[in-house]
């Protein structure tokens, strides 16, 4: 039988939409910061040799220049203010978080609550100005090195450190400032964004490449077939959960007793959702952005990993797989979920999971179910990321159609239509609860006037 918010769920219409005021100024601020970040990506860096730049972004689309346009939302292509998009932000997350799960003073701090918290996100801001930055002038150092600069020289790479590293401050502030006041994730939110507005550019250039007879019109249809099934695959294992039994013993209220409920506590096949696949690329991306722009003046060291660290490479494949597996790990029991304080959320409430006893034995029935389950999702994480990716690569066709972008799109578009409905269940559940208060009130007043 459906509970009260799945029938409440089942209710929302339009005019329940445009009854939600604070909802619809939420999706405002949303919508009005990422019009913002999307006119940032237009506006170059000073200095760039624009048609040298469009020369080498035709010839290296189809590879790593590829998959680092598709995070940027198109900026590294064109060379704009958010050319280094929000992956120096999320490297630093990375490194911040592998930190606290390790470091016994960082272990501390997110013992503190609110304060730590607040200290944490402080030294994950230091740490992504100081990738930025080392980005940044090895992003200038490389552009000169592949003669795509009119100008070399110390003003301009002072320039376009400054630049970059502003604009990736400047997105990191975007995103905190949706996920805070906007609906849904926005350092998430920011990635969904650039992929689909480049989405349909990609996707007239894969159709051209049908036209000039690149591709076949069996390749083109299988492609699309690809997309398909793996866009209907990730839908049905983003949905998928585990249901554990939770049992809540009878209570007595004054003379009343209260007979136990039950209820279930949702595990989903992915707890960590699109996360891990984005951690994964942001730290794979981390050298070769370095050396992309360099041409044939790479050095030994950089020509080796592009050569055996580009997309569709076995070593790529392989600590991308790697990578994806530890991140889901690592991210479901440090941030997604953690099975010591849902057993003591559950201890708290006086619920229980039938035949388990509560405390640190339901903590290790947890743990150990999860784990199960992660071995699916984690799985399945680095089949859909990684498939794909090697069809791509093969046929070089574009970045858009690989399997991240695919997981990041749903993974996502899910998660914001849900935060959405979230919103609307609360404005129901608002109204609700003043139309019982104005009866209570009416109420009250007509047994006061009988009584006189």
């Amino acid at each position: 039988m459906a509970s009260a918010a799945e029938q409440m769920a089942a209710n929302v219409s339009w005019s329940t939409f445009g009854k939600a005021t604070e909802l619809r100024q939420r999706l405002l601020f949303t919508l009005g910061l990422l019009i913002v970040y999307r006119i940032g990506t237009y506006i170059p860096v000073p200095g760039i040799d624009g048609q040298a730049l469009r020369d080498f972004m035709e010839q290296a689309a189809g590879g790593i220049a590829g998959v680092l346009g598709m995070f940027t939302g198109g900026a590294l292509s064109r060379m704009g203010i958010f050319a280094l998009g929000i992956m120096p932000y999320i490297s630093a997350s990375i490194i911040v978080q592998l930190l606290a799960s390790m470091w016994p003073p960082l272990q501390q701090l997110k013992k503190e609550g609110e304060q730590g918290r607040r200290k944490i996100t402080q030294y994950t801001r230091y740490g992504t100005v100081f990738l930025a930055t080392v980005q940044a002038y090895g992003l200038a150092v490389s552009m000169e090195a592949g003669g795509l600069v009119t100008d070399p020289g110390w003003f301009f790479r002072a320039s376009t450190v400054i630049t970059l590293v502003g604009g990736t401050m400047f997105l990191m502030w975007l995103g905190e400032q949706i996920t805070a006041r906007g609906v849904g994730n926005g350092i998430s939110l920011i990635i969904y964004v650039g992929i689909i507005a480049e989405l349909p550019g990609a996707l007239a250039q894969f159709f051209a490449q049908g036209r000039s007879g690149a591709l076949s019109t069996a390749v083109i249809l299988g492609i699309v077939i690809m997309l398909i099934a793996t866009l209907v695959f990730v839908v049905f294992m983003e949905r998928s959960l585990r249901k554990i039994h939770i049992q809540y013993p009878r209570r007595q209220v004054g003379m009343k007793v209260y007979d136990g409920g039950s209820s279930h506590l949702p595990i989903k096949v992915n707890p960590a959702g699109v996360i891990p696949a984005i951690f994964a690329s942001s730290l794979l991306l981390l050298p070769t952005t370095l050396s992309t722009f360099s041409g044939g003046n790479a050095g030994p060291v950089m020509s080796w990993i592009l050569a055996y660290f580009g997309p569709g490479q076995p070593l790529y494949l392989l600590f991308f797989g790697g990578m994806i597996v530890f991140f889901t790990y690592f991210y479901t029991f440090n941030v997604a979920f953690k099975p010591e304080d849902v057993a003591d959320n559950l201890k708290n409430q006086n619920g229980f999971v039938p035949g388990i006893r509560p405390g640190k034995k339901t903590e290790e029935y947890l743990e150990y179910v999860v784990n199960r389950i992660l071995v699916l999702g984690a799985g399945y994480l680095a089949l859909v990321c990684m498939m794909p990716e090697i069809v791509r690569t093969n046929l070089a066709i574009t970045a858009y159609f690989g399997g991240t972008s695919i997981l990041i799109i749903v993974s996502v578009g899910m998660d914001f239509i849900q935060q959405v409905q979230s919103h609307l269940l609360a404005h129901q559940y608002e109204g609700l609860i003043e139309k019982s208060q104005l009866r209570g009130k009416k109420r009250g007043k007509t047994k006061g006037t009988a009584r006189r």
